[in-house]
């Protein structure tokens, strides 16, 4: 008698209904696969709330998000373990791996020799198109699904990006991408990169005949419809419609452009023009196009609550996510030979400040006045010196040099630093840089870690109150008074993919896995620090 026979019946029966289950999700032997998808484009949307989609769902049309919910999988909820900004976040998504693996936790960081913030993305080695900025992927540590995806191909693929701010068109195009262009902050041209050698024509053209300094005089950001269409709205936010211009005497008209719903219609109409005019799925080889989108609540409003700004940037992205399906369906090789995956980011922590007349607790921290107090504290206890280098994003930067010349223990110093710091108004929290990477700080220790890049990172981080605004005193800009805010750090994303049912993902699912995914879905290897299974669909 056979071991099989002398199974109980029990047992007989969960095997026969494992195989039998098995057999169900298994492709036939000699079946063959389908193909590839001929265009991958890759979006990312800085902001997205699944709140809003929800809110304004029967508003959408029928070739957006409602494409992308009906006919696609849904994430409900994309975790990305603490919040990251635009272009750590991007970095995650398309590398698959955290920053403490891919080197970007942030857009800026500082630098203590110069000690000033740069670019993370800074290169000295290269020479900017359209733009004084030298940048590059060059410290992105990890490959990216479009550097993987023009490996498989052995270069033939073409794999390119257009966002509104460097850092995230960079990261997208990768280190093997043709090319990468974003909006200058200064001039409001279509700006790249020596690193990449292909230059298309389309962004060159618009640079030279129709340039958007000259748009901008004239353009003004109205409600697309009747402004009690827009649901939810109190009463008195329907009595005063928005209405946002760029005046040319303003020195920050690029930035606040940068920031509304008429930069994403322009990197949506980018993206059309690149369909158009490039054959971008239109040969034997897998192409990527990769776009940015902002949906983060507008920061130059006059009033703090954007809701009507905010929900017209919906309806604008939906109407514009619909003209690129359009365009690929006529001039591109088809939706149906096409993979769309679209994901947000969390909100940013900074936001505009209630009004005063509301009475919600509000505080000024100034970096400046805090790097005094500390210096001034150590000195008292270690002696004259410039303990204190420096303050970044939240992050305080001890003079390294000194600390060594006088023999002291950096550990001991970072942590009577973030004491000291801890009982300071307007600081709920500080912690060196040692608890953060031994896993003993914040509620989320464990994804603290993971999103903190220990060669940039400062030597105590600390967290601002709710309701303070951080003001960075050696800042070179203006910025619209933004206080801290606690944010979820989760979005949702959705895969459209051939020959790949729609489904909804209720649970919460790690962000890393969204690039080892679509590259599954694509028969390629994963980025090189993509250390998580992909989701199987």
């Amino acid at each position: 008698m056979t071991k099989a026979n002398n199974l109980p019946n029990i047992s007989r029966n969960r095997l026969a209904a494992l195989l039998l289950g098995a057999t169900a999700v298994m492709p036939g032997f000699g079946q063959e696969l389908p193909p590839r998808p001929q265009l991958v484009v890759g979006i990312v949307v800085e902001g997205l709330s699944d709140d809003y989609l929800e809110l304004l769902r029967g508003r959408f049309g029928n070739n957006g998000f409602r494409r992308l919910s009906e006919k696609g999988i849904t994430i409900r909820d994309v975790d990305f373990g603490t919040p990251l900004d635009g272009a750590a976040s991007t970095a995650l998504l398309f590398t698959g791996a955290s920053p403490a693996v891919n080197g970007v936790g942030a857009a800026t960081v500082y630098n203590r020799d110069e000690r000033r913030p740069r670019p993370v993305l800074n290169d000295e080695a290269t020479i900017g198109n359209f733009t004084t900025e030298t940048m590059s992927p060059t410290s992105l540590g990890a490959s990216t699904i479009s550097d993987e995806l023009r490996i498989s191909s052995g270069g033939l693929g073409y794999a390119y990006s257009i966002a509104a701010n460097p850092a995230e068109a960079i990261i997208m195009a990768g280190h093997a991408g043709n090319s990468a262009f974003w909006i200058n902050d200064l001039t409001g041209k279509w700006a790249t990169t020596t690193f990449y050698r292909d230059l298309p024509q389309k962004p060159q053209e618009i640079n030279h005949r129709n340039p958007l300094e000259n748009r901008l005089d004239t353009l003004q950001w109205v409600p697309m419809m009747a402004i009690e269409s827009y649901p939810d709205l109190p009463s008195y936010k329907k009595a005063y419609p928005f209405r946002h211009t760029f005046p040319r005497g303003d020195k920050n008209r690029f930035r606040a452009y940068k920031a509304s719903a008429a930069a994403n219609a322009d990197i949506a109409s980018l993206a059309v023009d690149y369909l158009r005019t490039m054959p971008l799925g239109r040969r034997d080889v897998t192409d990527m196009l990769s776009l940015s989108f902002t949906l983060d609540p507008y920061p130059y409003s006059r009033d703090a609550d954007s809701r009507p700004e905010l929900m017209d940037s919906y309806l604008r992205l939906d109407r514009d996510l619909g003209r690129i399906f359009d365009a690929i369906d006529a001039s591109g090789p088809g939706m149906e030979k096409t993979l769309v995956f679209v994901t947000g980011t969390p909100l940013t922590r900074r936001q505009r400040r209630d009004d005063e007349k509301w009475a919600i607790p509000y505080g000024e921290f100034s970096s400046r006045k805090a790097v005094s107090l500390l210096n001034m504290y150590l000195m008292a206890i270690h002696g004259n010196g410039e303990w204190v280098s420096g303050y970044h994003d939240s992050q305080v930067f001890l003079n390294h040099k000194l600390i060594k010349e006088r023999g002291k223990e950096l550990a001991d110093m970072r942590l009577e630093a973030a004491r000291f710091l801890e009982r300071m108004s307007g600081v709920s929290h500080a912690w060196t840089i040692d608890e953060v990477l031994s896993r003993q700080a914040s509620e989320n220790p464990e994804a603290f870690r993971r999103n903190t890049v220990a060669t940039t990172a400062g030597d105590v981080l600390i967290a601002i109150a709710p309701g303070w605004q951080e003001i960075d005193d050696d800042s070179d800009t203006e910025a619209p008074v933004r206080v801290t805010r606690a944010v979820a750090s989760t979005a949702p994303a959705f895969i459209l993919a051939p020959q790949t049912a729609p489904c909804k993902i209720e649970i919460p699912v790690d962000a890393r896995v969204i690039a080892p995914t679509v590259c599954r879905l694509l028969r390629i290897r994963s980025p090189n620090g993509a250390s998580l299974p992909p989701l199987r669909l």
